[in-house]
């Protein structure tokens, strides 16, 4: 596994793949400080079986031609949303095409998960 290269690929991206219970899945994410957040449920990108995951294989693709970049096991953690408004203020910052981005805060504390992805070692 290449830290920079799972950097470098998660920066320039806004989709990975995870591998979950269903098979592989298109996510959304945002890259800040070593580590990938996805947003699931109440609206969302459904992830079925993520939330639940204690770790999962993530896949990110070049986005110049779709070739694999480099696949990983990150380890999967839920994140406190009230505890977290950097990560919140991130994410809804970098969700494109929302219809109520001024309250997405508020609709995903009341039906979404906000997930931790971590690159392990």
């Amino acid at each position: 596994m290449s830290a920079p290269l799972i950097e470098e690929g998660a920066k320039k991206s806004g989709v990975l793949w995870v591998t979950l219970p269903a098979g592989p899945r298109l996510a959304w994410h945002v890259w800040q400080s070593g580590t990938i957040y996805v947003v699931t449920g109440g609206g969302e990108q459904e992830l079925p079986g993520l939330a639940e995951a204690s770790e999962v294989e993530v896949t990110l693709r070049s986005k110049d031609n779709g070739a694999e970049l480099v696949r990983f096991t990150a380890s999967v953690e839920t994140v406190d949303q009230a505890a977290s408004p950097d990560v919140v203020a991130v994410l809804a910052k970098e969700r494109l095409n929302a219809a109520d981005a001024a309250t997405l805060p508020a609709r995903w504390a009341a039906g979404s998960v906000i997930l931790r992805l971590t690159p392990r070692a």
